[in-house]
């Protein structure tokens, strides 16, 4: 098991010392998003203001105005939760080097429960224009695409969660805009983002066992979305099944549609929260009591299979 928090905060600080311009923005939360690592190394590049999401957000931006790589963390409950109106108006309608990096993102949140829990934030973020919007799947994904987000010029949103998740990497490329084919198939592709891309693996065995063969897509780039990729799979197999820890409407599973009714139609089913809030309870029985366990994507790929014959 990995931690995408521990991930993050030591890459982060890894960055700091390749880049001088690297300065990171805390809301009280950095000892548990790890950036305090960061802050321990560079704190001149530090700067953790308290439960103030808003002016962090803001911070951030007037940071990045001075020439700065600015990132800027805290829970998803909060950024973007509480503060959407900055990050559209201050960071992406100027188009500015703000790297927003939220974790305790989508029910795995678990015991905090439905307050605490986004599971609209993909859907809010991938909305507003020039924003990028990632979602890694491990530690090791999420430490490399720290990298690649302080490359990418302009705003990006990354999410991460809360608990320790299953290593999906021990080595592999990650792009912007692109994504990573894990298992290949003919029967039915399963594209998935996040803690998801682990069940979806598992999904993957349980329906190699019935002779179905699954390909497993990370998407973990969610907007700039790898069109290619999913017009290619939806030629190659005829069915789809998206995965995500989110609500089905508007996160990846509404991405992924969008290219597949304009491209290359199949049959397609979305498994993730069917548009309800969550409660308080640990985060594996959440995944399993609102469908999203390996068995509930499982189910899913037999019924696009079905239905495509």
């Amino acid at each position: 098991m990995g931690d995408m928090r521990t991930g993050y905060g030591e890459a982060l600080a890894e960055l700091g010392s390749m880049r001088k311009d690297v300065v990171v923005v805390g809301a009280d939360t950095t000892q548990s998003l790890k950036t305090s690592l960061f802050g321990y190394k560079f704190p001149e590049r530090f700067f953790n203001i308290g439960i103030a999401e808003s002016n962090a957000v803001s911070i951030a931006a007037g940071l990045a105005l001075a020439g700065k790589i600015a990132f800027v963390s805290t829970y998803a409950a909060f950024i973007p939760g509480k503060c959407v109106d900055q990050i559209r108006n201050a960071i992406a309608y100027p188009n500015l080097n703000v790297k927003i990096v939220a974790s305790h993102a989508g029910l795995s949140v678990g015991p905090d429960g439905a307050s605490h829990q986004q599971v609209e934030d993909i859907a809010t973020m991938r909305a507003i224009p020039n924003m990028k919007v990632l979602a890694p799947a491990d530690e090791y994904s999420t430490r490399r695409l720290v990298f690649a987000i302080a490359e990418s010029s302009g705003p990006c949103y990354m999410r991460l969660a809360r608990p320790k998740s299953p290593v999906v990497y021990d080595d592999a490329r990650f792009a912007i805009g692109s994504s990573n084919i894990l298992r290949d198939g003919s029967d039915v592709a399963i594209v998935a983002c996040g803690l998801m891309v682990a069940e979806a693996l598992d999904a993957a065995d349980i329906l190699a066992q019935e002779g179905i063969s699954c390909r497993v897509i990370d998407m973990y780039s969610i907007k700039p979305i790898d069109s290619d990729a999913i017009v290619k799979a939806a030629r190659d197999t005829g069915a789809i099944v998206t995965a995500e820890e989110h609500n089905i409407l508007g996160g990846l599973g509404s991405a992924v549609a969008e290219v597949v009714c304009e491209h290359a139609p199949c049959i397609m089913k979305r498994v993730g929260v069917k548009d309800t809030f969550g409660e308080s309870g640990e985060h594996d029985e959440l995944l399993a009591k609102y469908g999203l366990k390996a068995r509930d994507i499982a189910s899913a790929a037999r019924e696009v299979v079905r239905l495509k014959r």
